[in-house]
């Protein structure tokens, strides 16, 4: 109990700073009207207890599933096996992604289903399952984490160079979202396992970057799938508002029955992995396997309770703020806002807890929580600033910004201590969280909406991308702050 209660104080204090931020939007410069600040309010309640149980359940169930995973495959000591685990892992871990999901339904609104929710999440796993079978394979043969993240990132914009512009917000933006509060605890404690069964002087810096090399999975899958596609080029625009005298209560009614469903096929296939897993390969014992299966239940209905408050609440007042702040015709306000509400978004993303304690445990409290947390604060207030920018900016597009910054985040990977890269990458991926995928998503959409010249879907898509790059850069900056700090002292 004293867990579930520590997790409600961090969602609480994570959800509260966006909540107040809309409300006083809301009462000064950019009304949305009574009935949606109502529903937001509601969705913000569904957000707060959901992500509790989600989380608690993820901490008994899937972290466990993981670990345990990780080390018994590595244990028997066969790369077939290995491969073939992180594939099916990967892929089925990422189909009951809440980040994806509220993504792949935002793209298939936007399209007018051109792109369904289905396929977009069905080649986004594929991505996944195959970047973490080549990640796992990456601890167990030694090969060092900045030349596959190079050799990754020059295979990618080889693609975004003949690929379709439209596609190139939503191939990254999936990069981004793919990696959030199911598949990062997960894909972290696999990754740990395996590189805890290699030992060795290693073992710190091998604990880190599978989630960064994972992320890239679903850019090369959304890049290749529009390349043969044969779409030149995709169209949308915003849905029309439900705001429109339904009730306040309605939109919850009528997303909780679809999403009950929803839910309990995403999650069906790990449950299946993990009984499989559990005959075959983990073996634990009656307590420990009860605890999992009570954590599995908790996941579902935090699960089902975060989606219906962002489905039904969240997600249409941050269209509404968006669309409010960017009508008032003031650039440096609209690009403001969203600095702030990038410092403070960070802090309500549930995984980088995840990683950060992962982090002050593999380095003995040597690199600090808030440290980290500062850094990726000011990162992704940068990041969101300058979505607001390239949505402001006639000619401003999303490889002015993508293609520069990667090539930075690469070139520092040779000069920043090894540990701080797979930190840095996978900061990346736990910076693109809900928040991201749902609040900061919507505003820019909104932003875009309300924007003359700009369009929804190539402008209001790539601020997730823009969120999880941003960390690549300031981490690895912070760990040459650390190399310098430490070389002063005459540290290694």
């Amino acid at each position: 109990m004293n867990t579930l209660t520590q997790q409600f104080k961090e969602v609480l204090s994570s959800v509260l700073p966006v909540t107040i931020i809309l409300l006083l939007l809301n009462f000064t410069i950019a009304p949305i009207g009574n009935e949606l600040v109502v529903r937001f309010i509601i969705g913000a309640v569904f957000i707060i207890i959901g992500l509790t149980i989600f989380l608690f359940g993820t901490d008994m169930a899937i972290q466990p599933i993981g670990e345990e995973t990780g080390l018994a495959i590595t244990k028997k000591k066969n790369l077939s096996l290995l491969i073939i685990s992180g594939l099916i892992l990967g892929f089925f871990i990422n189909i009951a992604e809440p980040d994806l999901m509220i993504l792949a339904n935002q793209v298939q609104s936007v399209t007018g289903g051109l792109i369904s929710q289905w396929q977009l999440l069905i080649v986004v796993s594929i991505g996944i399952g195959i970047m973490v079978a080549i990640g796992l394979l990456r601890i167990v043969l030694a090969i060092p984490l900045n030349k596959l993240l190079t050799l990754l990132y020059i295979i990618i914009f080889g693609l975004v160079s003949i690929a379709p512009e439209s596609f190139i917000g939503i191939a990254f933006d999936s990069g981004g979202a793919t990696t959030g509060s199911m598949t990062v605890p997960f894909i972290l404690a696999l990754g740990l396992g395996v590189a805890s069964s290699q030992g060795g002087k290693k073992e710190e810096e091998d604990s880190f970057g599978l989630v960064g090399i994972s992320s890239s999975g679903p850019m090369l899958a959304v890049l290749t799938m529009a390349i043969f596609s044969g779409v030149e080029e995709l169209t949308g625009s915003l849905p029309e508002s439900a705001d429109s005298g339904t009730g306040i209560l309605a939109p919850f009614l009528q997303e909780i029955p679809v999403l009950m469903v929803e839910i309990f096929i995403a999650l069906l296939p790990i449950i299946v992995i993990f009984f499989v897993l559990q005959f075959t390969l983990i073996k634990l014992s009656n307590s420990r396997l009860k605890k999992i299966l009570k954590g599995l239940i908790y996941t579902y209905v935090g699960f089902l309770l975060f989606l219906a408050g962002v489905n039904a609440g969240f997600m249409e007042a941050g269209l509404a703020i968006g669309y409010s702040v960017a009508s008032i015709g003031n650039n440096s306000l609209t690009i403001l806002i969203g600095f702030i509400l990038g410092f403070v978004i960070i802090a309500a993303e549930p995984a980088v807890y995840v990683l950060n304690e992962q982090i002050e445990d593999v380095t003995s409290g040597h690199i600090k929580k808030k440290s980290i947390l500062l850094t990726l604060s000011i990162g992704v207030a940068i990041a969101v600033a300058l979505s607001m920018a390239r949505i402001l900016i006639p000619g401003m597009t999303l490889k002015h910004l993508i293609i520069p910054g990667y090539i930075i985040a690469i070139v520092l990977t040779y000069f920043t201590p090894k540990l701080f890269v797979g930190i840095a990458f996978d900061s990346g991926g736990v910076a693109s969280g809900p928040m991201s995928a749902t609040f900061i998503l919507a505003f820019a959409q909104g932003v875009a909406d309300a924007t003359p010249g700009a369009d929804v879907l190539l402008d209001g898509f790539g601020v997730i991308a823009m969120v999880a790059l941003t960390p690549l850069i300031a981490i690895q900056i912070l760990g040459l702050i650390y190399k310098r700090k430490s070389s002063k002292k005459g540290v290694e």
